[in-house]
């Protein structure tokens, strides 16, 4: 199954609470932080949902 490393680009200062969460969600914690998770629909919507502050890479 192939994963996706998500890497936070942009911080949350002045973000809604509920992208806050998402990030918490997919296990980043700042600018900088990356993480890798599996490539499945609960994880890609919340990607989506943060996609303005995330970078994404597949990854095998």
């Amino acid at each position: 199954m192939t994963k996706l490393r998500i890497t936070q680009v942009k911080s949350t200062i002045g973000r809604p609470n509920h992208q806050r969460l998402v990030l918490q969600g997919l296990g980043l914690r700042g600018p900088g932080r990356s993480n890798t998770v599996d490539n499945t629909p609960s994880f890609r919507g919340m990607v989506k949902k943060v996609l303005h502050l995330v970078h994404v890479e597949e990854t095998e």
